[in-house]
């Protein structure tokens, strides 16, 4: 795959975020595993917020614009002189700060703030960032969603991308838009991960993550560097043009072998000493959190350990065929490799577990 052969100027948004920065170096550095190499010539410019550091993109040779996706100004900033570009959409709101509202603020009208700029600007393609969470969640642990699942949003933040993505799917028939794509991501895991997984880590080693009931409900997980893989597939590809790609690990896995996975990582190849507990808890606490996210929700608040206990016991699971027979998608690697890539990143980055 080379990039630079289809375009020399790429936008990014969320570029110093963790799936983001992920992309940034696949781009700027290249990738063997993706059959990326490092792409010369390509101008990145990345959309990060006021205020964070930016000097590993700025070091990786990126052009940087401080800004917001909710500002018209900083929209216009970004796409100026960009004409043709690459866009990937990969800025969005998964837990906000105290308040649900900001969920419409980023990821709907923000959304729409970039792709009414992009389309001024005449970029040429519009790769936008969606989740699982537009479906909701499925019905038993065997059915697993496909690109023409109905919509049955969950929570404040599957209802902002459900919106999301109907007015992407609106501008797909509009001639004076750019082309669009939208790709759908699970949980993900991999290097660069924020605090909240390396806590995730730390649970499971210190035998405190909460298995609801046997731990049979599913998870679709995608290695963070197989979902920037995906993402660029539906960048170059000629046949991703106004379509939806599920992109995710090869198969969804039961809670149960994830955290038996992570736990078998952590000895076998790490040597940590890991408490031989798995800790048990009935399903009804998933039920009980699930009834007061939705409260909260419901009066505007949003309370992130609650929301995400309340998915505990909920299978999540997608199904990537498309993705594999049009774009050619590969997942990289497969859940134990990818957990010890993390792992060993944890390790070099100063996160504890």
């Amino acid at each position: 795959m080379e990039l630079s052969t289809q375009y020399q100027k790429i936008v990014i948004t969320g570029a110093s975020g963790w799936l983001g920065h992920r992309i940034v170096l696949a781009i700027m550095e290249g990738n063997p595993e993706m059959g990326l190499v490092k792409s010369l010539g390509i101008k990145l410019r990345c959309l990060v917020p006021v205020g964070e550091n930016a000097q590993n993109l700025l070091s990786l040779g990126c052009e940087v614009i401080y800004g917001d996706v909710r500002d018209p100004k900083a929209a216009n900033d970004l796409f100026s002189g960009m004409e043709g570009a690459l866009v990937l959409h990969i800025a969005g709101l998964i837990h906000p700060p105290g308040k649900t509202r900001y969920f419409e603020e980023v990821n709907v009208k923000g959304t729409q703030n970039l792709l009414d700029a992009a389309s001024r600007f005449n970029v040429k393609r519009f790769v936008a960032m969606s989740s699982n969470s537009p479906l909701g969640t499925n019905p038993d642990s065997e059915h697993q969603f496909t690109e023409d699942s109905p919509y049955h949003p969950y929570m404040g933040y599957g209802k902002s991308k459900w919106k999301m993505e109907l007015l992407l799917k609106r501008a797909m028939n509009e001639s004076h838009r750019p082309e669009i794509v939208i790709v759908r991501a699970p949980w993900f895991y991999g290097p660069g991960q924020p605090p909240r997984q390396t806590q995730f880590f730390s649970m499971i080693k210190q035998g405190k993550f909460p298995l609801m009931g046997k731990g049979l409900n599913k998870r679709s997980m995608a290695y963070v560097d197989s979902l920037a893989y995906g993402i660029l597939l539906a960048a170059v590809h000629e046949k991703a043009v106004n379509e939806i790609f599920w992109i995710a690990d090869e198969r969804p896995y039961s809670m149960l072998e994830i955290v038996t996975t992570v736990r078998e990582v952590m000895t076998e190849d790490f040597g940590m000493q890991v408490s031989k507990k798995i800790m048990h808890v009935p399903s009804l606490i998933s039920d009980c959190a699930y009834l007061a996210d939705l409260m909260l929700q419901k009066a505007g608040l949003y309370h992130q350990k609650i929301h995400v206990l309340s998915e505990l016991n909920k299978t999540i699971a997608c199904d990537i065929s498309k993705a594999k027979s049009i774009l050619g998608y590969t997942p990289l690697v497969d859940l134990r490799e990818g957990m010890k890539r993390s792992i060993q990143w944890c390790q070099e980055n100063g996160q504890t577990i």
